[in-house]
């Protein structure tokens, strides 16, 4: 496998459980949602923090799971907000 294919696996996969634990806090269900927010959550939430300039004491992929779970909620939050 390569370097890039593991990368995007991993990042997909990142995305989905991202996608997942922002569902049990604010709720919704499916899969493919799981895995559409997860995934934007993560670009949003790495932005975010780049944007803020902080850094959270953890490393690797717990780093960018937290990242990618903050990012999920806000995507979350300001969908419910467009969609009233």
């Amino acid at each position: 496998m390569s370097p890039e294919l593991q990368s995007l696996i991993i990042f997909l996969l990142t995305g989905l459980v991202a996608g997942w634990i922002a569902s049990l806090i604010l709720g919704g269900k499916g899969l493919i949602r799981y895995l559409v927010v997860g995934v934007i959550g993560a670009l949003v939430g790495g932005y975010v923090f780049r944007f803020i300039n902080v850094r959270l004491p953890l490393e690797g992929w717990l780093d960018d799971l937290a990242k990618a779970v903050i990012g999920s909620v806000i995507v979350i939050v300001i969908a419910r907000i467009v969609a009233k």
